[in-house]
Order: C-alpha cells, then sequence, then structure tokens
C-alpha cells in the first residue's frame, strides 16, 4: 500500500508540471503541439484532448499475428511501472484506468509488426491503449480470440477515458514491447541454459565421453565466468558414475568437441546472456517516455525511446541461445552413429525400423532455420517521420526473432533429451551420475523406451513441454542442490 501511494504521489507531482506547461504560453512538444514532424505547429487549448485520442487511433496501424497474450499482459505492467515513477506528466486518471485493467486481468489484443524501436513501440503500444478509451481489441478470458474492448471495459464497471494533454503521448512513446519480449524469452533462458548442461551430461554417459575437460584446474586458468558454471555443473551431474569410471582406461584420447568443449560453448552463450538480462533488467527500471517531466518545472525532449540498446542485447542473445541448440544437434547427431556398443539409430532391429534418424532431421532443420533468424536486425535502420526520425533500432524486430529463437532450441533439446534417455537406456548394466540418473529416472515415468518405429513427434511434444516447464530441472535441484 505504502509503495502504491509513493506511485500515485509521483504521477500527481509531474502531472502539475503538466498542467502549470500548459498555461506558461509557451510550445512544449507533445503536449501542446503536434508530434514527429508535426512538432512545430501548436495546436489550440480546446484541441488538446482531440489531440491526445487522435494520437492513439492515427498510430494504431499495426498489423500481423498477434503479441502472445501473456507478453501483452506484461507489455501492459511494464507500461504501468514505467508511468508510475512519475516523469512522463501522465494524468492520475489514466494511470489509474490502466492499473484497473490489470487488476480485471484485461489483455489487450495487439498485433505484433509495427514497430521500428525508435520512437518507442509506438504502433504496438497505442493497440495495447485504445481500451482506455473504449476502443480496440482485447482478447477473451481464454486467451484464443479477439473480442472488442468496449463492453469488457463496461462490463468491469469501467467507463471510456477522455485522454488529457500529454496521456497519449506519454502511453505510445516507450520500449515496452521490446522489453516485454526480452524479459519473457530471458526468463525463460535461466532454466533452458541449466538444462542444456543437464542434457550434455546424459549425452556424454551414453557416450562413453570423458570427464576430463570438465577438470576444475581446466577452467580456473581461463576463468570466464559461463565456462566455469557449467564445467561445475557437469562435474556435479556426473558424480558417482559407474559409467564414466568404467572406461576411464580406454585409450580413447579425446572425445568431440561437442562433448569436450561443453563449458566452452554453453559458458559462452551463458555470458551472452547475462549481458542481454543486464540490459533488460537495467530497461525494465527505466523511464523510456518523451518529453520527460523533471521538478521544479522542467520539461526536456531526448531519446530514451530509442531501442538500440536492447536491440544489440536481443540480437546477442538470440545468437546466444541459438548456440545451444546448435551444439546439442551435434551430439544427437553423435548419439545415432553407433559408437562404443550403442545401436545405430539407438534401435536393434533397423532397416524395417528407422529408429531415431528423422529426429535428428528436425534438430537440423531447426538449427539451419535459427541461423537465418539470428541476422541482427539492430544493424538496419529506415528513416521515418519524413526524415525527423533518421535513425532507428529495428528492436523490434530483434525481439521477434529472439522468441522464434527460444521456441527452436527447446525444440532441438527436446530431441537431445529423448535421444539421449534411449541411449542411456543401452548402458543400464552400470549405473549413471547421479544427476543424469535422476534426469533418466523422470523422463521415463513420462515417456517409454522405444523398441520400434511409432509416432514421435508426440514424444517430442512432451519433451519441449517438460523442458518448458522446467520439470527435469527441479527433480535434480530438489535432490543436488542448484545448479549455477
Amino acid at each position: 500500500m505504502q509503495q502504491h501511494r509513493l506511485q500515485h504521489e509521483a504521477v500527481s507531482r509531474s502531472r502539475k508540471i503538466v498542467d502549470d506547461a500548459l498555461l506558461d504560453g509557451n510550445a512544449h512538444y507533445g503536449i501542446n503541439t503536434g508530434f514527429g514532424i508535426l512538432a512545430d505547429q501548436r495546436i489550440s487549448s480546446d484541441k488538446l484532448s482531440t489531440l491526445q485520442q487522435n494520437l492513439l487511433l492515427s498510430h494504431a496501424c499495426g498489423v500481423g499475428d498477434p503479441v502472445p497474450p501473456e507478453i501483452s499482459r506484461l507489455m501492459l505492467q511494464l507500461k504501468i511501472h514505467s508511468l508510475s515513477h512519475g516523469y512522463s506528466g501522465v494524468s492520475e486518471q489514466t494511470f489509474k484506468q490502466l492499473l484497473k485493467l490489470d487488476e480485471h486481468a484485461i489483455v489487450p489484443w495487439v498485433p505484433s509488426r509495427g514497430s521500428v524501436g525508435a520512437s518507442g513501440d509506438l504502433a504496438p503500444l497505442a493497440h495495447l491503449c485504445l481500451p482506455l478509451i473504449g476502443r480496440g481489441e482485447v482478447w477473451n478470458k481464454e486467451f484464443t480470440t479477439r473480442i472488442p474492448a468496449a463492453p469488457v471495459i463496461q462490463n468491469a464497471g469501467l467507463e471510456p477515458l477522455k485522454l488529457q494533454a500529454k496521456d497519449g503521448l506519454a502511453l505510445i512513446n516507450g520500449t515496452q514491447m521490446m522489453a516485454a519480449y526480452g524479459a519473457f524469452a530471458l526468463e525463460r533462458s535461466l532454466v533452458l541454459q541449466r538444462e542444456a548442461d543437464l542434457l550434455a551430461a546424459m549425452s556424454l554417459e551414453a557416450l562413453q565421453g570423458s570427464a576430463a575437460p570438465f577438470d576444475e584446474r581446466v577452467h580456473r586458468i581461463r576463468p570466464h565466468p559461463g565456462q566455469q558454471a557449467v564445467a561445475t555443473n557437469i562435474r556435479k551431474l556426473l558424480e558417482g558414475s559407474e559409467i564414466l569410471a568404467s572406461h576411464r582406461d580406454c585409450g580413447k584420447v579425446q572425445d568431440p568437441y561437442s562433448l569436450r568443449c561443453v563449458p566452452q560453448v554453453h559458458g559462452a552463450s551463458r555470458d551472452a546472456l547475462n549481458y542481454a538480462r543486464d540490459c533488460i533488467e537495467t530497461e525494465l527500471n527505466s523511464v523510456t517516455d518523451n518529453p520527460l517531466v523533471f521538478a521544479p518545472g522542467e520539461i526536456i525532449s531526448g531519446g530514451n525511446f530509442h531501442g538500440q540498446p536492447l536491440a544489440l542485447a536481443l540480437d546477442f542473445a538470440a545468437i546466444a541461445l541459438a548456440e545451444l541448440a546448435s551444439i546439442s544437434e551435434r551430439r544427437t547427431y553423435l548419439l545415432l552413429e553407433g559408437h562404443d556398443g550403442l545401436p545405430k539409430l539407438l534401435m536393434q532391429d533397423t532397416g524395417v525400423n528407422s529408429g531415431f534418424m528423422i529426429p535428428q532431421y528436425t534438430a537440423a532443420a531447426l538449427v539451419s532455420e535459427n541461423k537465418v533468424l539470428c541476422h541482427p536486425a539492430s544493424v538496419d535502420s529506415i528513416p521515418t517521420s519524413l526524415g525527423q526520425e533518421d535513425h532507428v533500432s529495428m528492436g523490434s524486430i530483434s525481439a521477434f526473432k529472439l522468441l522464434s529463437v527460444l521456441r527452436n532450441v527447446e525444440r532441438v533439446l527436446a530431441v537431445e533429451l529423448l535421444t539421449s534417455a534411449q541411449a542411456l537406456d543401452f548402458r543400464d548394466a552400470l549405473a549413471p551420475g547421479r544427476g543424469v540418473a535422476l534426469t533418466h529416472t523422470a523422463l521415463r515415468t513420462e515417456i517409454k523406451h522405444a523398441v520400434k518405429d511409432y509416432e514421435v513427434r508426440n514424444d517430442l511434444d512432451r519433451c519441449a513441454e517438460m523442458l518448458r516447464q522446467g520439470v527435469l530441472l527441479k527433480v535434480v535441484e530438489n535432490e543436488l542442490g542448484p545448479l549455477a
């Protein structure tokens, strides 16, 4: 309650500065002027409300598939959080209406395409805020389709707002769409990067690889934080392995890179993802409106809406996640080759059965698609607003690509999960490391060993869902303690 009171006080203080500015006779961008290339046009006081309403309507020109509802709601919450800092000058009635939308779980339906990531996510945020004035569309309660916003807000006991000066601009200026996509994807990556370590350990055991490359001394002398964390995780997961002990002196000199270099590859992705998360966390607690309102009474036009910090970070995050899938697919390929007593394609009776040949095709296709998606959007720029906005970030495209890469990575790791578990079944004479054994047992409660060809898709879907939910990681960490 104390925090809410302070937020409302901050909003009220900044609003008073805007109200005072309307009386001083000067031009203030977006408050009593037009927008973008129209910034030099003064607007009379009797048209200020119309100006703000027109801003939402004219900018609500997004197209394409909708923003997923969970990300759309996060956009709404991030917009509320940004305005609550008290540097935007939004009216308190508009701020309260945003809060009520969230309280009633009214989630705007937002077309995903239309932002160039510079003057904020203008078109998507316009769609996000249309329900405030009784326009636009929202998701139904089941989040399956869009419905008109007007009856929904009426059923919630809300009346359409008449926007005041500065309100519309404060609503649509900001990076909340880019930030929401980034936060959603990077929060999932916290789990996914540890799951990648789990799967690497499973594949290492199934392929009777060596634990020597994970020796703490190796990583102490190249002390990248991510590399050290991954090596620590693999050592923990392999503790107590009878499989590794059985072939310690087998004479094999070195494993392929996809086994031996797991700390270096997974670790580099971790470090890149940490950079991206730091950027997103900074953005989540930033004010990205324009102009900004400062005590005791200054209104300053700046460029905090520019998405370049996010665009670079999200491009980097996509590359980092894609590499987790790239090396995972290579381990899956090794599992199918028939090394060290494993049957080729991980089935005994091949010929009549294709075994796990085709899941590797699926993984390869997704890895290749990620290579296209990882072309950086942030290196592009197309001027807008008749040249007034002459450099843009394209960070929204970075955001969409990141989510697509994340979903592909989950599917590639699902293939490795299914195939490494199948391979471990052929090593049942000896126990794997405790962490690997826990993972294998947990999976086998849901998915059984395959002895002949079957419709694999359902198992791949279940594996992907288990990874998304962090089921296997929870089982392991409940027993072994948190992984790094």
